[in-house]
């Protein structure tokens, strides 16, 4: 029953993890900075993202532009573009593979080696699509904080973290722990030993045995 609960603590935060994945590769805070000019009604906030730009007006009103061409943007934002696709990828056949040896499952019952062995492999394809996001915001966010401290850098073009590599973080690390958990919830084999054999005892000597 403990390893039961700890797969299934696993699947629900290597499954939030993966939502949370997905939702941070779709925002467009990746880096956000703010501009006020030399009027505040021209103030505005700038967000950048992997898919678009978009500034928000003082007025509330939001206007986004997508990318024009792929070919056009950074080979870090393209390598950064994959590593978020091959997380939430990788995730989305985590689930499948976990759900498959799920204890509350009724798939493969008949051999339980094979569905503890699905479970696990369900758990490390979590850690490593945790780990790719991680190493895509990772990089990421490094690259926005040497370009904030960078003095050639204008003050009105520099940009700090934003909400979504934050999230992108958040959703990594969980990935990573209940992927580690399912991976633990496999029960360890006891080592099976022979019965002892007892050994006949022997008759107390009566004196009778001899002539």
């Amino acid at each position: 029953m403990a390893s039961g609960g700890l797969q299934l603590l696993g699947f629900v935060l290597a499954f939030l993890g993966w939502i949370g994945i997905i939702i941070s590769t779709a925002m467009p805070q990746w880096k956000m900075a703010s501009y006020a000019g030399d009027n505040i009604v021209t103030a505005q906030a700038l967000y950048e993202g992997l898919w678009m730009s978009c500034a928000m007006q003082s007025t509330g009103q939001i206007q986004c532009k997508v990318y024009d061409s792929l070919l056009k943007l950074e080979s870090s934002l393209q390598a950064t573009r994959a590593l978020m696709v091959a997380a939430i990828l990788l995730g989305l056949v985590a689930v499948f593979v976990a759900v498959t040896g799920m204890k509350c499952m009724k798939c493969m019952e008949d051999d339980q080696v094979k569905k503890m062995r699905m479970a696990v492999f369900g758990g490390v394809i979590f850690i490593i699509s945790g780990l790719a996001a991680l190493v895509a915001t990772s990089w990421y966010g490094n690259r926005v904080a040497r370009a904030f401290y960078d003095p050639f850098t204008p003050v009105n073009t520099r940009f700090e973290f934003g909400s979504a590599l934050f999230i992108g973080w958040a959703a990594a690390s969980l990935a990573i722990l209940g992927g580690a958990f399912l991976c633990c919830s496999c029960p360890r084999r006891e080592t099976s030993y022979p019965p002892t054999r007892g050994y006949p005892k022997n008759a107390p000597s009566t004196g009778k045995d001899y002539v």
